[in-house]
């Protein structure tokens, strides 16, 4: 008797606490999906201390990071920085296994609000191993569309918008199926200068082409639905991905293509030449924009409150959230981390809302804190960042599916991703010369020949061809890094069996004399590199790429094929090819080349940057009074196919 007596007030008690902590659950409404945004937004920051706003600003790197940081800091994002992997040639599933540790310590946090993790997917997924790797974005920009609103095949006079949007489509499948849900790309400056080390990231020097080319944002994120409101972020589901569009703004205009540097131009030309693509992307409902290294009139843009927060924010209505790039903040000041809490203010009150920390984050934390606890820094500009950074997570359904699963591991590098980066490559080739005369054109070249040369340091170069930010940050050379076909291996594939292929890296021209080649393919060009690596003031071939040319070509019939990342010195040799085919930086489907090289397909791309004739003329783009180019803007030589297709 003496139980049951005790158990009636212990039950009701029981009772009591499950009935609170049901009203509890329901009360939480950032939690509930059928809420509208807005009020999830503002439920949930109601609830958040100022050290969890804080936390949400936060981004870092993967390296510096714990389970238990992200719980105890409420870290808002992590990003793996260029080559920034679990361990060499991890798979999807150690991709998808990593992220999710991580994001199970943000779930256990207070308020349980999930990080969001990025990474530089700037042609295809290309940190990771086995990812298929698209050709980087100069090669995208001359690409040409056939019009469908003529009875002719004209082309058009800018690039191809679908297909850099079935390119986004594919990257954020690869992307998805390691566990991410966030890319830093497109990259959408208007490279003025090619001595630019980042000018291979540019679509083109003009702005009409980039503009065109935000399509890519779209097939990242899904199309943007027909009743959106402009200006805020839209991600279409679990198979995209938050898109980032970068470097706000005139990262391609610097002085003589110093990268990080000075751009000098006055507001007209900024708002005409640099910002067009970002009206654009914004329209399309783009999750992120980052801010630039370089300076505009002397004024470093990751301080520019005027353009980060009136223009960006105010008069483009731009709702989702502003980035910072790596240790951008650090860099407002010179030297670097001079003064961190400067820059910490300086960064934040001109409208930066995510700082890309990405290694020191208690300092970041600590100055920040301190700066609104002695009222430096209002409240409201920290409710704003933090908004704008939940605004994004909700969007994405990022609450609702915050783990990842193993669902598209199979789209990781799949067949119709390299299909597809193999029509891009053979899309994007710009034939410059062909022959002395239309009358006499070398390409396409037989299949079936007795004996043909293949030579240079890039034909059979894996790493070569696909560029910087592949698998490591600067890029490597050889073809043990990641799968691929080189451009010889291409060859091989494509010709008649019977066809005998000499390759040789480097022949001298006694050697190219004897041996009675019916042609010689020819593929020299840049070694890989990225960003500062890349600037360059002499834009001269890799040694021996000149004098491979001058052997082979001074001794049999030869076409000269160029990888590099913009255009190079080579009026020099012109006159001793027969042939000259820009392929930029192709990435990992080398057959691209060989589809248009014999003719299973034509040449249909034209370059959407001007091919000086020597560095002294630079910088020169398409309308300058001093306009005097090697090949034109919008040059390119075309072909017919030799098969029917």
């Amino acid at each position: 008797m003496g139980m049951s007596r005790i158990s009636i007030p212990l039950m009701g008690i029981l009772f009591l606490c499950c009935w609170a902590a049901m009203a509890e659950a329901e009360y939480m409404k950032y939690k509930d999906p059928k809420q509208h945004m807005n009020v999830r937004i503002r439920d949930l920051m109601n609830r958040m201390t100022l050290g969890e706003k804080i936390g949400q600003m936060t981004q870092m790197d993967r390296t510096v990071t714990t389970v238990e940081i992200m719980k105890n800091y409420s870290i808002g994002s992590l990003l793996s920085g260029g080559g920034s992997v679990p361990f060499p040639q991890a798979t999807a599933e150690d991709w998808v296994n990593m992220v999710n540790e991580f994001q199970n310590g943000s779930l256990s946090s207070r308020l349980g609000i999930p990080m969001i993790y990025g990474i530089d997917a700037v042609h295809g997924h290309n940190n990771v191993y086995k990812a298929t790797i698209f050709p980087h974005n100069i090669g995208l920009g001359a690409t040409r569309q056939y019009s469908k609103h003529t009875e002719s095949t004209q082309l058009r006079l800018v690039g191809d918008p679908e297909l850099v949007k079935r390119i986004g489509a594919a990257t954020a499948l690869e992307v998805r199926a390691t566990g991410i849900p966030y890319v830093f790309a497109p990259c959408i400056a208007v490279c003025r200068d090619p001595r630019w080390g980042r000018c291979y990231e540019s679509y083109s020097e003009d702005h009409k082409i980039v503009q065109e080319m935000t399509e890519i944002i779209s097939g990242l994120q899904g199309e943007l639905p027909a009743n959106s409101r402009k200006g805020v972020p839209y991600v279409a589901g679990k198979n995209k991905v938050a898109a980032c569009a970068k470097h706000f703004v005139g990262d391609g205009g610097t002085t003589k293509g110093i990268n990080e540097n000075n751009t000098v131009i006055d507001r007209p030309g900024l708002l005409s030449i640099h910002m067009p693509a970002y009206y654009n992307s914004i329209i399309k409902g783009v999750s992120t924009v980052m801010v630039s290294y370089s300076s505009w009139n002397g004024e470093k843009m990751h301080s520019n409150h005027n353009l980060v927060t009136r223009f960006l924010k105010d008069t483009l209505k731009f709702r989702g959230f502003v980035i910072s790039d790596w240790q951008g903040i650090d860099r407002i000041t010179s030297p670097p981390h001079s003064n961190y809490t400067y820059s910490v203010l300086s960064g934040i009150q001109a409208g930066i809302d995510m700082v890309m920390v990405p290694l020191n984050y208690t300092e970041f934390i600590d100055d920040l804190t301190y700066l609104v606890k002695n009222n430096f820094i209002p409240m409201s500009r920290i409710d704003d960042a933090v908004r704008r950074i939940l605004r994004v997570k909700f969007s994405m359904g990022l609450f609702e599916n915050p783990l990842a699963d193993l669902s598209l591991a199979n789209e990781l590098g799949s067949q119709a991703h390299r299909d597809l980066a193999r029509e891009a490559v053979r899309k994007s080739l710009v034939l410059l010369k062909n022959g002395e005369n239309a009358d006499s054109p070398l390409l396409p070249l037989p299949k079936k020949a007795s004996r043909i040369l293949v030579a240079g340091s890039h034909a059979n170069n894996l790493g070569y061809q696909c560029g910087g930010w592949t698998i490591t940050w600067q890029g490597l050379s050889g073809n043990n890094h990641t799968t691929g076909t080189t451009i010889l291996s291409a060859i091989t594939a494509a010709v008649d069996p019977s066809t005998e292929i000499v390759f040789a890296e480097n022949p001298d021209s006694d050697f190219v004399k004897s041996n009675n080649f019916s042609y010689a393919i020819v593929v020299v060009g840049e070694h890989t590199y990225a960003e500062t690596d890349g600037d360059s003031l002499n834009l001269t071939m890799a040694d021996p790429g000149q004098t491979t040319i001058s052997n082979v070509c001074g001794s049999v019939k030869c076409v000269t094929i160029v990888i590099s990342g913009r255009p190079v010195v080579i009026e020099p040799y012109v006159a001793s090819m027969d042939a000259l085919v820009a392929a930029w930086l192709p990435g990992t489907e080398g057959q691209g080349v060989t589809d248009v090289l014999f003719g299973d397909y034509e040449f249909t791309g034209k370059l959407s940057r001007t091919w000086f004739k020597n560095v002294d003329q630079l910088p020169m783009n398409v309308g300058d009074s001093h306009y005097d180019p090697l090949f034109p803007f919008g040059f390119g030589l075309t072909t017919k196919p030799t098969v029917a297709r």
